[in-house]
């Protein structure tokens, strides 16, 4: 009865049957895995937000499938507040970033084709790939006091039959950014097998520091066909406002073809609501208010995790650029699932195994930096003392 692209296991795992005993026992559980920036304690400028909704012209439906020329102009002007120049023409509204992907993937995957994603990094591509009938294959990302994308790996990895390849600046959950040789190297080897890029920049705004070596977007990359994502989830902590974006660019030929395309698949479903496309102008004004405060949290967080974690430590942080993770690798005196069992049910804490995000070796774990710092503090005093109390 049903397609195979939707024969997933679908019994729970481990981790999901303990939490759920857990809290129907009533014991509260400290959360160090929320990413949800509504569920975090962030204040957010309410009645501007709302405002913002309450707009006539939401009574009037004129539907677009590149979407409203209003929200695409203020995007452009996100961009160039990021020092980057973006023709409106070559923007596409979409309902989320993940409705982006499939788009992208209906216009350049044919049954059987193949993408290729970045390891470790979110699950989500798998899902997608297979809704979409294509083949997920992955290239290396490589730690060495920092995360790096493995070119050799990534060369290898480009087969005839790769459509597309995706890479997340900066990645979730490493946090690592797009360097200017990598990019060189990337578009070189793109265009060689006629390959297009993916880059989904969501957690672009997010970073710790500078680094002039790093690519702060991709919307600028004509070298090879490009399609960069963006969106108020993670830019203005908005996702149930449902508002994402695609930004085409490449050869001029290229891009022409492409938008054209785009703008029939688009304009079959029309998904984008128009509430949203009319608040959007007014919402990314709100976008530096609403980035401090996200910021607070991560780097506070962040900055607990360093206090903690002093040199000759049995546990290490790794070293992350920006994004919303920490990444934690821990003693292998206990496999990955052990420790975060043992964290859950005598803790009281949950947090992410490095399989949940493909890592290579155990034994990691995955925290997010936008949980209450509070909260997060707590967590993680707790998870530590274990880590501790296990060496001793």
């Amino acid at each position: 009865m049903f397609s195979k692209r939707t024969e997933w296991k679908l019994t729970p795992n481990e981790l999901s049957l303990r939490l759920e005993a857990i809290e129907r026992q009533g014991k509260p559980v400290l959360n160090l895995i929320e990413s949800n920036p509504t569920r975090c304690g962030l204040r957010y400028p309410k009645r501007r937000i709302l405002k913002a909704l309450a707009s006539a012209r939401n009574i009037s439906y004129e539907p677009s499938g590149t979407g409203s020329v209003s929200a695409r102009e203020a995007i452009v002007r996100y961009y160039q507040s990021r020092g980057f120049s973006v023709d409106p023409k070559r923007i596409f509204l979409t309902a989320s970033t993940s409705e982006s992907y499939s788009v992208i993937f209906r216009l350049l995957l044919n049954h059987g084709e193949h993408i290729l994603a970045p390891r470790p990094s979110y699950p989500l591509f798998e899902f997608l790939a297979q809704l979409n009938d294509g083949i997920i294959d992955f290239y290396r990302l490589g730690y060495d006091n920092g995360w790096h994308i493995d070119l050799d790996d990534f060369k290898k990895s480009v087969g005839a039959q790769t459509r597309a390849v995706v890479i997340v600046n900066p990645n979730n959950p490493t946090g690592s950014f797009l360097k200017q040789k990598e990019r060189l190297e990337i578009n070189h080897i793109c265009r060689q097998q006629d390959t297009a890029i993916i880059c989904d920049e969501v957690f672009s705004d997010f970073y710790f520091s500078g680094d002039e070596n790093r690519i702060g977007s991709m919307v600028e990359n004509n070298a090879v066909l490009t399609f960069t994502l963006g969106g108020i989830s993670k830019s203005l902590g908005l996702p149930q406002m449902k508002l994402g974006w695609i930004v085409v660019s490449g050869p001029d030929d290229m891009v022409k073809t492409t938008t054209e395309r785009l703008e029939i698949i688009l304009d079959t479903y029309l998904s984008v609501n128009t509430p949203a496309q009319n608040a959007l102008p007014a919402w990314l004004l709100l976008r530096p208010v609403i980035q401090r405060r996200i910021l607070r949290h991560l780097k506070n967080n962040k900055d607990f995790i360093a206090k903690r974690l002093t040199k000759g430590n049995i546990c290490q942080c790794l070293h992350a650029e920006g994004g919303w993770y920490a990444v934690l690798r821990l003693p292998k005196t206990r496999s990955e699932e052990q420790w975060i069992l043992e964290f859950l049910e005598a803790d009281r804490v949950l947090v992410h195994p490095g399989y949940f995000f493909d890592f290579e070796q155990e034994a990691h774990i995955v925290l997010s930096l936008l949980v209450h710092p509070r909260t997060f503090k707590e967590g993680f005093n707790r998870i530590l003392k274990r880590i501790l109390a296990a060496a001793s």
